[in-house]
């Protein structure tokens, strides 16, 4: 379905929406960029692509690869999570692709192989999320002058 059209909220900041992807652990695989896994994740298990004619395929890849040009790195490094150890530990980088253009309003989300379930959904600070995700989706909302 598409994404809902924007509502404003009580202090007159527009909502922001991001896609949310029940998956397990991804890592950047050797020899791969940040980016580059995640235009790749995204296609894979928010666009379900590898179910896609190659055709088709290599349109959403374009189209995803315009939007995933310009990211502005929110934070990289350690977070905290339930599963760090001693000796191991999570980090990860947040990056905020802004859909100024409001591409992604085209894109239907289907769950990719390794998937449970994608959505759009409205962010503000009663969203339930994982870990530090929270502190990372309050950066994007106030970078982009979104409801939090």
């Amino acid at each position: 379905p598409p994404r809902r059209s924007p509502r404003r909220m009580p202090d007159k900041h527009p909502p922001v929406q991001k896609a949310v992807v029940s998956t397990q652990s991804t890592g950047v695989e050797a020899g791969d960029s940040v980016s580059a896994t995640l235009k790749k994740e995204f296609g894979e298990e928010a666009l379900n692509t590898m179910k896609m004619e190659k055709k088709q395929q290599g349109e959403i890849k374009k189209q995803v690869g315009e939007l995933f040009k310009k990211g502005n790195v929110l934070y990289k490094g350690y977070v905290d999570d339930p599963r760090n150890t001693d000796n191991a530990w999570m980090e990860t980088v947040a990056v905020n692709y802004h859909d100024h253009k409001n591409t992604f309003h085209k894109f239907h989300l289907q769950a990719g192989d390794d998937a449970g379930q994608v959505q759009w959904v409205d962010i503000d600070s009663n969203l339930k999320l994982y870990a530090s995700h929270a502190y990372f989706v309050s950066g994007a909302a106030h970078a982009n002058g979104a409801h939090w």
